[in-house]
């Protein structure tokens, strides 16, 4: 059954390797550089590669905008984020994976009564302004940079020629890592936190965990949708925005994959973290708004001649479009999916503000008074609980939803079977392992419980104080403990 609900997911990732795929090779198969096939085969090992070795950095952001509880939620989710993307490349535009995915968690969000975290969507739709803008200065600096070394250097035409294709084959491959990397989120990430496969050990090589292996299985369909329907896109990506040369197609795939490298490194984040350097959102960005902002940088560093205008404009709009008929065709699919097919598309979810989140939330230095005329009483919409106690209780937007995150009951079971086969303890320390050990046997009503708990048991579990030094740490900390939120509270309702 569980197979069945995934589909959804593998249609996603065969939609986004149709669309996306153009966006690495779409200028080196425009400019006759490459030929499809080749550049079909090397995109489809190394976004496989790059999705199951990366992937994980981008999915934990998109994770906070919206969780989908349950699996036939998470098959409509990728189905409409899907269906859209598959329509606009039918349009052969290269449309945003990325907006689809966000358009459909949120019309999840507005269909459950779940209320949308306003900072992880901030977080997100800036990146949509800045990758493209961060895309088109790669290339104009690279543009620049490429110009002045050849004017330097006189290369013959035939070795030129032969450094370009190595080029954009070495790039190529590049850009399809990063992809692999930083779009895997868009097509497996909702179903990370509703299907939990056990752990797999290759040859005692190496274990893929549960979204490891989710990932793989999505790469796959995503080296499927390159072989079997990327070419048109890549045909328009490739000439019809503004006509390229082989050492500016270079430089555009070059410039986008940078771009999406630095959105899902996390080995990048944590080496500007520990150089005392601001660092980059880990979220799943558009490749499609890089490559688009590349050739634009391209167009600019040549004065601005020969960019078609017509075309930016149907691709804007495209990209406008996207996220608001995913969302629409969320909401509507999963009305049907529930009341045509009496499927359950999403688990009730109680709110239930107590003395002890009262006494948690007062420790958070929130104000408390004003919450306790809604003291024990269980709501099971977020949206409309949210929209009360910011009237009543006199709170803002980000107040309410700490208040709302605080009161959301998570019953959790500490099983000790559990902790044997499904905690990773070459990841966990032995003390923060042995503090969860201490805790077998007991039941927890609110997650921000268990946390307190180990933190009782040892400093290990305690965040250190913000800082960007300590950025690294704490989001370490908190990745740890979402995973446990999620082995003991799912096997909680299943078994107990």
């Amino acid at each position: 059954m569980i197979f069945i609900f995934l589909t959804s997911g593998l249609f996603l990732g065969w939609s986004l390797g149709a669309n996306d795929a153009a966006n690495v090779f779409g200028t080196a198969v425009g400019t006759r550089m490459i030929r499809f096939k080749t550049a079909a085969i090397i995109a489809s090992i190394f976004v496989v590669i790059g999705a199951v070795v990366g992937g994980a950095g981008a999915t934990h952001t998109l994770g906070k905008l919206g969780a989908v509880n349950a699996i036939a939620g998470s098959f409509i989710v990728a189905f409409a984020a899907a269906f859209t993307v598959a329509w606009m490349t039918r349009l052969r535009l290269p449309v945003s994976t990325s907006q689809a995915i966000v358009g459909a968690i949120i019309g999840w969000n507005m269909f459950s009564g779940s209320v949308t975290d306003t900072g992880s969507l901030t977080k997100i739709v800036s990146t949509w302004v800045l990758c493209p803008v961060l895309a088109a200065a790669f290339a104009m600096l690279l543009f620049f940079a490429f110009r002045g070394a050849l004017d330097r250097i006189n290369v013959h035409l035939l070795k030129m020629d032969f450094y370009t294709r190595i080029g954009l084959v070495l790039v190529g491959a590049f850009g399809a890592y990063s992809l692999g990397a930083n779009n895997i989120a868009n097509v497996m990430g909702v179903f990370v936190p509703v299907v939990p496969f056990e752990p797999i050990s290759v040859y005692g090589l190496f274990t893929l965990n549960s979204a490891q292996i989710l990932f793989f299985i999505g790469s796959l369909a995503i080296g499927l949708g390159i072989f079997t329907y990327s070419y048109k896109v890549m045909d328009t990506v490739g000439g019809g925005l503004l006509k390229l040369s082989p050492v500016a197609a270079l430089i555009v795939v070059l410039s986008e994959s940078l771009v999406l490298f630095l959105f899902s490194s996390e080995g990048l984040e944590a080496w500007l973290i520990g150089h005392g350097l601001p660092s980059i959102p880990l979220v799943p960005v558009s490749s499609s708004q890089a490559v688009v902002g590349a050739v634009i940088g391209i167009g600019l560093a040549k004065g601005g001649r020969g960019i078609r205008f017509g075309v930016l404009g149907e691709i804007a709009a495209g990209w406008v479009s996207t996220p608001i008929a995913a969302g629409i065709l969320t909401f509507v699919s999963l009305f049907i999916f529930q009341n045509v097919f009496n499927q359950q598309v999403s688990k009730k979810v109680e709110y239930c503000i107590s003395e002890p989140v009262i006494e948690h939330l007062q420790d958070e230095q929130l104000p408390v008074e004003n919450l306790r005329q809604f003291k024990d009483v269980v709501y099971t919409n977020s949206i409309h609980f949210s929209s009360i106690i910011e009237k009543d209780a006199q709170l803002n937007t980000r107040q309410a939803y700490q208040v709302i995150e605080a009161s959301r009951v998570t019953p959790m079971y500490i099983d000790e079977g559990l902790i044997s086969t499904e905690v990773d303890t070459h990841w966990f320390s032995p003390g923060q392992v042995q503090a969860l050990r201490q805790l077998v046997s007991k039941k927890f009503k609110y997650h921000w419980q268990l946390e307190q708990a180990l933190q009782a048991q040892t400093d290990e579990w305690k965040q250190k104080p913000k800082t960007k030094e300590n950025k690294l740490f704490n989001k370490n900390i908190e990745k740890k403990l979402n995973q446990l939120y999620r082995i003991f509270t799912v096997k909680t309702q299943e078994e107990h």
